[in-house]
Protein backbone atom coordinates (compact mmCIF):
# COMPACT_ATOMS: atom_id res chain seq x y z
CA UNK A 1 0.00 0.00 0.00
CA UNK A 2 1.15 3.64 -0.29
CA UNK A 3 0.86 6.12 1.77
CA UNK A 4 -0.95 9.17 1.04
CA UNK A 5 0.48 12.60 1.66
CA UNK A 6 -1.34 14.45 4.46
CA UNK A 7 -0.23 17.84 2.90
CA UNK A 8 -2.33 20.71 4.06
CA UNK A 9 -5.34 22.16 1.72
CA UNK A 10 -6.46 25.79 1.18
CA UNK A 11 -9.75 27.69 0.83
CA UNK A 12 -9.16 30.72 -1.24
CA UNK A 13 -11.59 33.30 -2.27
CA UNK A 14 -10.84 35.53 -5.73
CA UNK A 15 -12.25 38.61 -6.69
CA UNK A 16 -13.27 38.95 -9.92
CA UNK A 17 -13.36 42.39 -12.07
CA UNK A 18 -16.83 42.74 -11.51
CA UNK A 19 -16.45 42.44 -8.00
CA UNK A 20 -17.92 39.03 -7.49
CA UNK A 21 -16.02 36.45 -5.08
CA UNK A 22 -15.22 33.37 -6.10
CA UNK A 23 -14.26 30.30 -3.30
CA UNK A 24 -12.66 27.17 -3.98
CA UNK A 25 -9.79 24.90 -2.90
CA UNK A 26 -6.32 24.11 -3.68
CA UNK A 27 -3.26 21.99 -2.16
CA UNK A 28 -1.56 25.91 -3.56
CA UNK A 29 -4.10 28.73 -3.90
CA UNK A 30 -1.23 30.87 -5.58
CA UNK A 31 -0.73 28.44 -7.94
CA UNK A 32 -4.52 28.33 -8.55
CA UNK A 33 -4.77 32.03 -8.73
CA UNK A 34 -2.61 31.97 -10.86
CA UNK A 35 -4.49 29.08 -13.15
CA UNK A 36 -7.44 31.42 -13.21
CA UNK A 37 -5.37 34.49 -14.24
CA UNK A 38 -4.65 32.61 -17.24
CA UNK A 39 -8.10 31.61 -17.96
CA UNK A 40 -7.61 28.10 -16.95
CA UNK A 41 -10.34 26.50 -14.80
CA UNK A 42 -13.50 28.00 -13.12
CA UNK A 43 -16.02 28.87 -15.85
CA UNK A 44 -16.92 31.36 -13.26
CA UNK A 45 -14.13 33.91 -14.46
CA UNK A 46 -15.54 33.65 -18.33
CA UNK A 47 -17.39 36.36 -18.16
CA UNK A 48 -15.19 38.54 -15.75
CA UNK A 49 -11.71 38.29 -15.19
CA UNK A 50 -10.05 37.01 -11.69
CA UNK A 51 -8.79 40.44 -10.18
CA UNK A 52 -7.13 39.42 -6.70
CA UNK A 53 -6.51 36.59 -4.47
CA UNK A 54 -8.15 38.18 -1.19
CA UNK A 55 -8.60 35.11 1.11
CA UNK A 56 -6.74 32.26 1.87
CA UNK A 57 -7.33 29.88 5.25
CA UNK A 58 -5.83 26.86 5.81
CA UNK A 59 -7.35 23.48 6.70
CA UNK A 60 -5.66 20.08 7.93
CA UNK A 61 -6.86 18.03 4.94
CA UNK A 62 -9.11 17.68 1.74
CA UNK A 63 -12.50 17.21 3.84
CA UNK A 64 -12.27 19.66 6.50
CA UNK A 65 -11.21 22.02 3.17
CA UNK A 66 -14.17 20.93 1.30
CA UNK A 67 -16.78 21.30 4.39
CA UNK A 68 -15.38 24.79 4.42
CA UNK A 69 -15.61 25.23 0.77
CA UNK A 70 -19.36 24.77 1.04
CA UNK A 71 -20.23 26.70 3.94
CA UNK A 72 -18.67 29.75 2.48
CA UNK A 73 -20.39 29.29 -0.24
CA UNK A 74 -23.65 29.37 1.18
CA UNK A 75 -22.43 32.85 3.33
CA UNK A 76 -24.37 35.83 1.57
CA UNK A 77 -21.80 38.64 0.06
CA UNK A 78 -21.90 40.87 2.86
CA UNK A 79 -20.95 38.20 5.15
CA UNK A 80 -18.25 36.76 2.64
CA UNK A 81 -16.91 40.73 2.83
CA UNK A 82 -16.94 40.34 6.97
CA UNK A 83 -15.05 36.92 6.58
CA UNK A 84 -12.13 39.54 4.50
CA UNK A 85 -12.56 42.18 6.84
CA UNK A 86 -11.52 39.97 10.19
CA UNK A 87 -8.91 37.94 8.26
CA UNK A 88 -7.37 41.57 7.16
CA UNK A 89 -7.56 42.85 10.95
CA UNK A 90 -6.07 39.93 12.17
CA UNK A 91 -3.28 40.58 10.30
CA UNK A 92 -2.93 43.79 11.33
CA UNK A 93 -2.97 42.55 14.91
CA UNK A 94 -0.10 40.14 14.35
CA UNK A 95 1.88 42.83 12.63
CA UNK A 96 1.52 45.51 15.15
CA UNK A 97 0.05 48.71 12.46
CA UNK A 98 -2.66 50.18 14.41
CA UNK A 99 -4.13 51.42 11.01
CA UNK A 100 -7.61 50.37 9.81
CA UNK A 101 -7.46 48.59 6.32
CA UNK A 102 -9.57 50.77 3.16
Amino acid sequence: MTAVSQSAWYVYLVRAANQALYCGISLDAQKRFAQHCAGKGARFFSTSPAQALVYIEECADKSTALRREWAIKRLAKPAKEQLLLAQSNQLLAHSGSTETPR
